[in-house]
């Protein structure tokens, strides 16, 4: 029965696959060209950055022959165990040892060496060749430059573009012969919106009401009314829990309960009433230190206390504090600057030009705060949060916190910030060992990036007021491509993390700034950027594949198509909950346990503690959105993490993105799956309606989409095989012994558990949790 089942499954799904278009990772298919000017920071960094500057790039510590390259004063100079040579000799190539160096095939020579298994190609060479002929100028790194408004490019088709940012867009395929897809359907269109506003899939009454809405703004429409929805919070809240770092436990072997929820849930409130992207982040760095700080601006800076906390005895307390510290500073230049900052925890950073002192400097904005590292071992509701906290109380939800969704009324506390009345003294630390202390330093931003000015308070509220000055060049550039990452897969910027010397450089970068500058000068408003973004021509296009582009462009750099990817782990569990009818939209609250495999908490545990056993929760809990399944560090979701969920054990602005038959097992053996096929079976064989018409309702609510004639014709046979394969009651009982929701009580069980069946088939369609 199964082997039949399976190859039914099979030949469907195949059916499927060669009607839909499929997109297939690859390497960039745009040849290098040689330039006509060359840039030091767009062709020639990106190649000593790689191959060069960990031996003579900003390390001291690490820098071979005395040679620097990545300043060019030091690169000009003469060569210290050579003063008759130079490393580069502006208009001279052959005069230029770095040029003779990485050209020679003398193997004593050959720069890199032999031994580092790096090595210069052709077109490489070629490039630093034209440099140094064209003068060998140094220019700022890209991304340590305030980003300026460009001119809108002009172009050909301008009637293709929506807005502004389609012209830039537009500009870049026109120069490689590249024409845009054309748009894609309604369906999908709505379909690829609805989950990326909302991350649920749209209804059938949304469908039907776009699809016959034959006015010019109707997709206009569409994109205000998703906006306005509290889903809209609940989706962009979803990335920020990754970068924030947000879980359920504390961490560490003993990983016990935390009590941080309404922190997500303000989180959710502040997206859904479009909070300013710069209220949003000062709040979360120094919403203690606001004057006259209220208790929403302190539950905000609850963002900087979602690190682990360890609870076990016997550790060095000084040990812990500093790694709390350390956590928050790695995780406010990964976040807010895009950078690699933590790389300087050590020693000197190898390729960006951040120093150790630098990097303890910031550490310094964090290191004052009244905690201590260990505080208490395993307990009861008085260690679910930790020193600084906060309480929340029912008259608290009743005002100012109206947004926290306590349930009871148990005492609710909450970890924040809160600094010590005196200056705690920062040392760097000597290797980054936490007892090795150096030089003291005092709070401090890095150079390279916008000296911190005298105007700013040496505290979290005057950090947060240097991130936001105009002059701070990562600020507004970093947020707008986590955001644009969001909607495409992929932002301007592919390593959303690292806008430093080993960063990708951006694919677009008059179009990166232009979003920046324009971000800012619209009041952060992120609302706004959400819309420019979906409004465009660029996001509306059609994900269909041609040869030619799967040639020349396989990984989209260009945007001459929609790019066609999987749907988040949180929202896969979405849209099956929300299309069979299971989902509970209740917005916020402590987070649930649903379905899971039994065991797994119990073989990862010390034992202690609340969170040593799994106890699966009931009733609407099973039901909840998968932003609130419960996240316990040390046994992360295992359904989630198959999809690339983050584990939150450090602050994370990009997921993995991979594709493993561990996916597909999911989505054909999960308990939240089958009781979704069963219920949502069961409601279509109450309807009454003939067969395909029921197919055809189940197949727009889960693929949404209507499906075409060979397909209904595929799903009907298979649902007559399934009944007669169900003939023996015994076999249906046993299909439909999954989750606790009821079974109508006189419902035929032969034909539901055909009719589920057919249900789990469209499931594991891979269109089902794709982005077309």
């Amino acid at each position: 029965m199964y082997r039949r089942l399976f190859y039914v499954m099979l030949a469907f799904v195949g059916i499927v696959y060669a009607i839909q278009a499929c997109n297939s990772p690859g390497t960039p298919g745009v040849e290098a060209q040689m330039p006509d000017t060359i840039s030091y920071n767009f062709h020639v960094r990106p190649i000593l950055s790689d191959k060069c500057f960990a031996c003579h790039g900003p390390d001291a510590n690490k820098r071979e022959a005395g040679l620097r390259l990545d300043i060019a004063e030091a690169a000009y100079q003469a060569l210290k165990d050579n003063p008759s040579a130079h490393a580069l000799v502006p208009f001279k190539p052959n005069a230029s040892e770095v040029f003779l160096r990485v050209s020679t095939t003398d193997s004593a020579l050959i720069m890199p060496p032999k031994s580092s298994n790096l090595k210069l190609t052709a077109h490489e060479i070629a490039v630093i060749e034209k440099w140094i002929k064209q003068g060998a100028k140094y220019e700022r790194h890209w991304a340590f430059n305030p980003p300026k408004s460009p001119k809108i490019p002009k172009v050909k088709t301008e009637d293709w573009a929506k807005n502004e940012l389609d012209y830039f867009v537009l500009e870049k395929l026109e120069q490689n012969g590249v024409k845009p897809n054309p748009a894609a359907d309604k369906e999908r269109i709505l379909k690829r919106l609805s989950l990326d506003l909302t991350g649920l899939p749209p209804g059938i009454e949304l469908m039907d009401k776009f699809l016959a809405d034959g006015s010019s703004n109707a997709y206009e429409k569409a994109v205000a009314s998703l906006l306005n929805t509290s889903a809209y919070g609940e989706k962009m809240a979803l990335h920020w829990m990754d970068v924030a770092r947000y879980a359920d436990s504390h961490g560490y072997q003993d990983d016990n309960y935390r009590s941080q929820w309404p922190w997500r849930d303000w989180v959710i409130h502040a997206f859904n009433k479009n909070m300013p992207y710069d209220q949003f982040i000062t709040w979360q760095l120094a919403g203690d230190l606001m004057p006259n700080a209220t208790k929403e601006q302190l539950l905000a800076t609850g963002f900087n206390r979602n690190h682990k906390i360890t609870e076990e005895g016997g550790v060095i307390d000084e040990e812990y504090r500093v790694e709390y510290v350390t956590d928050r500073t790695n995780a406010f230049g990964k976040a807010l600057l895009g950078v690699t900052l933590e790389c300087a925890h050590c020693h000197d950073h190898k390729y960006d030009p951040f120093s150790q002192k630098e990097y303890y400097e910031v550490f310094a904005f964090f290191n004052n705060v009244k905690e201590v590292g260990l505080e208490s071992s395993v307990g009861g509701p008085e260690t679910y949060a930790k020193k600084p906290l906060m309480e929340i109380s029912n008259a608290d939800v009743k005002k100012i916190l109206s947004f926290v969704n306590k349930q009871d009324t148990n005492k609710l506390i909450v970890s924040v910030m809160g600094d010590m009345d005196t200056l705690r003294k920062t040392y760097i630390l000597n290797r980054g060992v936490y007892d090795s202390h150096g030089t003291e330093v005092a709070a401090g931003t890095p150079q390279s990036i916008l000296p911190f000015g005298k105007q700013y308070a040496k505290n979290r509220l005057g950090l947060s007021k240097w991130l936001f000055d105009k002059q701070n060049p990562l600020t507004a550039r970093v947020f707008v491509n986590q955001v644009w990452q969001e909607f495409f897969g992929r932002g301007l910027v592919k390593t959303s993390g690292d806008f430093g010397m080993q960063g990708e450089l951006p694919s677009h970068p008059e179009l990166l700034d232009w979003l920046a500058v324009d971000f800012v000068n619209h009041g952060w408003n992120i609302k706004r950027l959400v819309q420019q973004i979906v409004s465009s021509a660029t996001y509306r296009q059609s994900a269909v594949l041609s040869a030619e582009k799967l040639k020349t462009d396989p990984d989209n750099i260009l945007l001459s198509r929609s790019s066609r990817h999987r749907i988040p782990a949180e929202s896969v569990r979405d849209v099956v909950l929300a299309s069979s009818g299971l989902l509970v939209k209740t917005i916020g609250g402590p987070s649930v346990k649903p379905y899971q495999p039994d065991g797994l908490w119990e073989a990862a545990t010390s034992g202690r503690g609340i969170l040593a056993r799994y106890i699966q929760d009931h009733g609407n809990s099973l039901y909840r959105r998968g932003m609130y399944t419960f996240i316990k560090r040390t046994v992360p979701p295992p359904t989630m993490s198959i999809f690339d969920a983050s584990n939150r054990d450090q602050c994370e602005v990009l997921r993995l993105n991979t594709n493993t038959p561990l996916q597909a097992l999911v989505m054909m053996n999960d308990p939240t799956v089958l009781e979704a096929s069963r219920v949502l079976a069961a409601k279509l064989i109450q309807e009454k309606t003939d067969v395909p018409a029921k197919l055809v309702k189940a197949f727009r609510l889960i693929v949404c989409r209507n499906p075409n004639e060979k397909e209904i014709k595929v799903l009907t046979a298979y649902y007559a095989d399934q009944q007669k394969i169900f003939q023996q009651k015994s076999h249906a009982e046993k299909v439909l012994a999954v989750g606790e929701y009821p079974i109508p009580a006189q419902i035929n069980k032969t034909n539901l558990a055909a009719m589920m069946q057919v249900m789990t088939t469209i499931y594991n369609l891979e269109e089902t949790i794709t982005k077309t």
